[in-house]
Parts: structure tokens; sequence; C-alpha cells
């Protein structure tokens, strides 16, 4: 039990890849506080974590609700007195569709989430992290950051200022114990994968529970990589 004792906050905690990455560090021995938009998915994934043997808190909330994330911090150090480790995988895709053609609705939402939501945590967390005696962030992302394509100009756009704010803050806390990083699944059978790929067979993909493993293994007192994109998906680039 590498996490026992620890305190891990997971944001899109309902399905996917933040669902299982709660289960993966509940069974390493964290205490996650999981978060999404959705009660029922958050009892879904709770269900799965107490059946694991682990314990989790609920926290319902929508991250394009900005002002709430202030208070996820001081809510967390009244509850716990601490936090170990944070996940922030949540994410929207938006729409795919030409630049000229986005939606100014499309791009609030996407940035809201992608973005500024991240930006809020880290502003309501940093101070835990920080103070955690092996404090680890990991901020799930796409390599098409680094590979801009056509018709994935909102989606891109935002997961690019994201992988900067990130390396950003990894470099200003650099000579802390706080370690940083930015996590690529790569492709995964999830619904925001179906959503930008309607006609792709899933079952050819790997499963969420083929991510999360890599990803917790990024929030272990072990890992020594500060402000990287790490490549945690099973199959090979």
């Amino acid at each position: 039990m590498p996490l026992s004792g620890k305190i891990a906050l997971v944001t899109g905690a309902s399905r996917g890849i933040g669902a299982a990455t709660a289960i993966e560090l509940a069974k390493r021995g964290a205490h996650v506080v999981i978060t999404a938009r959705t009660q029922g998915g958050l009892e879904e994934t709770d269900d799965a974590i107490r059946k694991s043997g682990g314990t989790a808190t609920l926290l319902p909330l929508d991250l394009a609700q900005g002002d709430k994330l202030e208070h996820i911090g001081p809510t967390l150090y009244e509850r716990f007195g601490r936090l170990d480790i944070l996940v922030a995988n949540a994410g929207s895709l938006g729409v795919l569709s030409p630049v000229q053609d986005i939606q100014p609705d499309d791009w609030t939402e996407a940035l809201a989430v992608n973005v500024t939501a991240n930006w809020r945590l880290i502003r309501s967390t940093a101070r835990l992290l920080l103070a955690a005696e092996a404090g680890r962030a990991v901020f799930v992302t796409s390599r098409i950051v680094l590979h801009p394509t056509a018709y994935w100009g909102t989606y891109g756009a935002t997961k690019a200022a994201l992988h900067h704010l990130i390396q950003c803050w990894a470099g200003e806390t650099a000579t802390s114990t706080l370690r940083i990083n930015l996590a690529d699944p790569g492709p995964v059978a999830t619904a925001l994968r179906r959503g930008g790929f309607p006609g792709e067979d899933q079952s050819k993909l790997p499963h969420p529970t083929d991510i999360a493993p890599g990803i917790a293994d990024m929030c272990g007192p072990a890992e020594t990589r500060h402000g990287e994109l790490v490549r945690v998906s099973p199959i090979p680039l």
C-alpha cells in the first residue's frame, strides 16, 4: 500500500480515465476525493472503490463554475488537514470545426474546463501540495499539442495552453519536493474519444483501466520526473 495515509483529489472521476485512476489510487491505499458533474457517476466510482477495499469522499462539482474551485483547498484542509496528490483529468472536447467556425460558447466552455479550472485548482491546492512530504500533481493532456491537427483547434489550443501553464508551474517549483507532470494517455476507449472519432472501433483501443496504473505510478513517492509530458499508454509511439 504505497499510498497509505495519502489524500488524493481526482477530477472527472465519474467515468473513463478519471474513474479508473481514482480506483487505482484507492487500491494503493490513498483516500480519494472524487469530483465530477454527475452524482450518479461518482456514486458508481465510489461503489467500485469500496468493492476494492478503498475509501472515497464524493464532491459533485461542475469545473466550469470557477468560483467554487477556490474553496476546494480550504475544504480539504478543514476535512483532512492535507492534500498529497492532485490528478486533474477532467476535460472538454469542444466541437470539432474549422477555426473560423468555432462558436463563442463552445470555445468558452472548453477554455473554462481545460485551462481556467486547472489554474483555479492550482491556486486552491498549491500550498497543500507544497507542504506535503511528497506532493504529486498530474494533469491529463494530449500529444495533439505537439501536432496541430485540422478541425481540432478548440481542443488543441486549450490543451496547449494547459501544457504551457503546467510547465511554467513546474519551473517555479523545481527546488521543492513537489513533482508536477503531464500525462499523455494516447488513444483510449472513452466517451471523449468517441466524440472526436464517432466511427472508430473502440474495442481495439486500450481501456481506461490500462491507463490508470501509469498515472498512479506518477503519483507515487518514487516519482522523480518534473515538468515532463509522460506517455502512459501501453501502445508504443
